[in-house]
């Protein structure tokens, strides 16, 4: 059982900082080498910040901003705020000037760290005059150290804070804003308590709890985003391990081999640009004959999980949205068993979890120890309740207050709970739409059944105020080198193997391949990949009538 002895984040710190010193920490990638900080090292930057953090004279507990890409000064800067006796409240790196103000004036922000960005000079305009702004190290491409104050140049002279302030339980540690997929951010509140909490209930399923082996992580995903803030950051303070980090997307796959995890989270999309990778090297015929033969299957497998970098890896996650199920059965041949997270913004990421032995395909898992999950009978909504849900919505009475019932915390996700306890995800609340003929819509477990078809890489059903449902489909690489003839023969046959399974009023209609990718940039995903239906939806409705009044089955965007 959890212990009653909490350990906050910055406990964990502490005692690694004492306990092991010269150990690598961070292990940061400029180029062909890595600049690594020890526990040492890294507390000691940590501790100088913190000085000079308080020499400023702010309020304690004040909100301190954050926006950068991953890097190792990340992880210093957030823990150098929480030894001031401040606040954390990290930003998305990718936010337009817009965006950023928008939540630097809701969180009332007087400082804010500006770190590793693609695009600063579209952030700038977006600072409130009198947010004092510092810029990480030089060496990170990106970081805007000619334009304010730089982080070395402030701490020049500043002594390194001795104390290791232990923060009250209940004090706020951070404030986390979701990634608003279908309206504006919410900043979620979470006390010391409430991540300690979930970190004791967490760290044994996840293999955290005094690992017999070196425990390596790889940062990549936001880390302003809950699932890499709790897995990866959160499990490396309670492991005392390694995190690395990407230095760009041209080097993600190098500087993923060179970490080696032993704990690799991803989303869906991560695992389908993995899967897609393979298959351009390997053809899905000449794969499954080599896997069919026994000696020559095993050295295939080792040689992809090696192109990975996942060789060394004891924990693979999904989360952040339902994986298919055939996807991760195409991975176990390969000998990666992907376990299923499930949990949001509002309870740590600490909802559910597939554990290798409390497995069921289908399903996101069991409920951590300490929860209690229940559907409710009127919606089919999933509802939670645990010592580590958020208290509220910051500024936001009404959002709160919108968010639990009964003291429990509504998801927002429709599901069901098997007999011996196993929760299904079966879509969002908010995803459903109503067609033409007044019947309601869930998409998720028709999108699924686009899974096994290797030329989609993304597909979206819609169709509000359509008879019948439409799927938007992007094509991945093989699909688009591929024979328009072949691929319209491929599609048609998908939906002509997924409509069975549905409704009548779930019948797809049409699949229509659409000509641009949805990226991040491009405003259709969400920073932690994830589709953002209304603003998809938004920009192809022009067009779905025609298209659904098309004789053939699939159409192409025009």
């Amino acid at each position: 059982m959890p212990s009653t002895d909490l350990q906050t984040v910055l406990d964990h710190f502490y005692h690694w900082e004492k306990t092991k010193p010269d150990a690598v920490y961070l292990r940061q990638p400029f180029g062909d080498s890595f600049r690594d900080y020890t526990w040492s090292e890294a507390g000691q930057q940590a501790r100088q910040m913190a000085a000079y953090l308080r020499s400023l004279g702010l309020p304690p507990g004040s909100n301190v901003g954050l926006v950068s890409k991953n890097c190792a000064h990340w992880v210093i800067a957030d823990l150098a705020i929480g030894l001031a006796g401040h606040v954390s409240v990290p930003f998305y790196p990718t936010l337009t000037a817009e965006q950023l103000n928008q939540v630097l004036v809701h969180s009332g922000c007087p400082v804010l760290f500006v770190g590793k960005l693609d695009n600063w000079p579209g952030m700038r305009d977006g600072i409130p005059g009198g947010v004092r702004c510092i810029a990480f190290p030089k060496e990170y491409e990106g970081s805007p150290v000619g334009e304010m104050n730089e982080w070395y140049g402030l701490l020049t002279d500043v002594t390194p804070q001795a104390e290791s302030p232990v923060p009250a339980l209940d004090s706020l540690q951070t404030i986390v804003y979701t990634s608003g997929t279908t309206g504006l951010p919410k900043g979620v509140m979470i006390t010391y308590r409430a991540s300690a909490e979930a970190m004791e209930h967490s760290k044994a399923w996840l293999e955290l709890d005094q690992p017999k082996e070196p425990v390596r992580f790889f940062s990549y995903l936001p880390l302003c985003h809950i699932a890499e803030r709790s897995l990866i950051e959160s499990g490396c303070l309670v492991s005392g391990g390694t995190m690395y980090f990407a230095e760009s997307l041209d080097t993600f796959q190098k500087n993923l081999v060179a970490a080696r995890p032993t704990h690799f989270l991803a989303v869906p999309r991560i695992w389908t640009k993995f899967q897609m990778g393979i298959l351009a090297k390997m053809p899905p015929e000449k794969l499954d004959r080599l896997l069919n033969i026994p000696v020559v299957s095993w050295l295939v497998k080792r040689k992809i999980k090696q192109g990975l970098g996942l060789d060394q890896a004891r924990i693979l996650i999904t989360g952040a949205a339902p994986m298919p199920t055939e996807l991760i059965r195409w991975y176990e041949r390969l000998g990666l068993r992907i376990q299923e997270a499930y949990g949001m913004s509002e309870n740590l990421g600490g909802h559910t979890f597939s554990r290798p032995t409390h497995r069921k395909l289908g399903t996101v898992g069991q409920p951590y120890p300490g929860v209690e999950t229940r559907i409710d009978p009127d919606t089919g909504e999933v509802q939670m309740r645990c010592s580590w849900m958020t208290t509220g919505y910051y500024r936001e009475p009404a959002l709160t207050a919108a968010l639990f019932r009964d003291g429990w915390l509504c998801t927002g996700d429709m599901g069901e709970l098997t007999p011996d306890g196993y929760l299904k995800i079966t879509g969002r609340v908010k995803d459903m739409f109503k067609t033409s003929k007044g019947e309601y819509v869930v998409p998720a477990p028709i999108e699924f059944g686009f899974a096994t078809n290797t030329y989609v890489e993304q597909v979206c059903v819609a169709g509000a105020s359509l008879p019948q449902p439409i799927a938007l489909v992007v094509l991945s690489d093989m699909g688009r080198q591929a024979d328009r003839a072949a691929v319209a023969e491929s599609l048609a046959q998908t939906v002509q193997a997924v409509n069975p399974g549905l409704k009548h009023y779930e019948h797809l209609r049409k699949v229509v391949v659409v000509n641009d990718a949805w990226t991040v940039d491009n405003n259709l995903l969400t920073p932690t990949m994830k589709i953002k239906r209304n603003v998809v939806e938004t920009r192809y409705q022009p067009s779905m009538e025609r298209w659904y009044g098309r004789e053939e089955v699939v159409v192409w965007e025009e």
